[in-house]
């Protein structure tokens, strides 16, 4: 069985790394904040001092890290993961990052004799705490074959997009579409609102046309509409996502207006105090903006 370093142990990371010592896997794990790492190393995870700590010894190391800039730290950095890891060794970046710096680190692995594999994660934290997470996967065949159980001690879907970079670039795909049906959503309904009109009646035929999306026929009845804004994905991250899209795009030589415009609209959410919610809280942003009510189903409203 392989021998894993986890890298960053925030609100997905943790979940994971947990879920893999409870499944018999051998883990050195490494968060600056050592909370995290207390509570997985009481389920058998070996407590690493630093992320060189967590890398030596390893033949996968696994980071979950919040940004692109730190992902390019950790494992490209002066002291970071390429340095310390054995060639024959793999790494497996599950953080969402600009899809340029995954060819650069993936590049920089095969020079060393590294494997790299980017598996970005679909679905919510709370997916990841039941073990439920869907993976996105660029990898070469001999790579994806040597993770995929342990992509499967981690999740319930595992999608092999491609060679490296696939996984990254299909994820900004799938959180363009679903960040982007957010904003439209929150336009959508608080005209309803401002129309007067029921939100029963409303969600009931848009469900019944092709106006529908998930966003709004199953993620939003289960959120904003019962008036919970605790966060799966906040509004900060769909505005970090929103970026990394645009800036990739625009690499690509592609425009993305809608995807511009509604950053924007992220963006002044974010400014407003509403960075920290769920991002499915943008139809409370605009509606607070424009002093109309916030759509909530009346079995919510009734506290049903």
């Amino acid at each position: 069985m392989e021998t894993i370093g986890f890298i960053g142990l925030g609100r997905m990371g943790r979940p994971m790394a947990a879920n893999l010592c409870r499944k018999g896997f051998h883990v050195a794990a490494f968060d600056i904040n050592p909370a995290p790492i207390a509570e997985v190393a009481a389920l058998g995870a070996r407590a690493a001092a630093s992320a060189t700590e967590a890398t030596k010894g390893s033949t996968v190391v696994i980071t979950m890290l919040p940004d692109s800039a730190a992902v390019e730290q950790v494992i490209g950095g002066a002291d970071g993961v390429l340095v310390h890891l054995a060639p024959g060794s793999i790494i497996i970046d599950m953080s969402t990052v600009d899809p340029l710096v995954t060819d650069r680190l993936a590049a920089a692995a095969a020079a060393r004799g590294i494997g790299y594999v980017d598996a970005p994660v679909g679905r919510l934290a709370s997916h990841a705490d039941r073990g439920e997470s869907l993976f996105m996967v660029g990898a070469s065949p001999a790579d994806f074959a040597r993770i995929e159980t342990l992509l499967q001690a981690l999740g319930t879907t595992i999608h092999h997009c491609g060679r490296v970079g696939t996984g990254m670039r299909t994820k900004l795909v799938n959180n363009y579409l679903a960040i982007v049906s957010c904003q439209l959503n929150a336009e959508a309904l608080t005209l309803a609102q401002r129309f007067g009109l029921s939100l029963e009646k409303t969600l009931d035929v848009i469900g019944g046309t092709t106006a529908v999306n998930g966003q709004i026929k199953i993620a939003w009845p289960s959120k904003v509409l019962r008036g919970d804004t605790v966060p799966g994905f906040t509004i900060d991250l769909a505005h970090k996502d929103l970026t990394l899209i645009v800036q990739a795009a625009n690499a690509a030589k592609m425009p993305m207006a809608l995807g511009a415009a509604a950053r924007e609209a992220v963006s002044a959410a974010r400014g407003r105090g509403y960075g920290a919610q769920d991002f499915s809280s943008m139809v409370d942003a605009l509606c607070d903006l424009l002093d109309v009510p916030r759509p909530r189903l009346a079995e919510a409203a009734a506290g049903v």
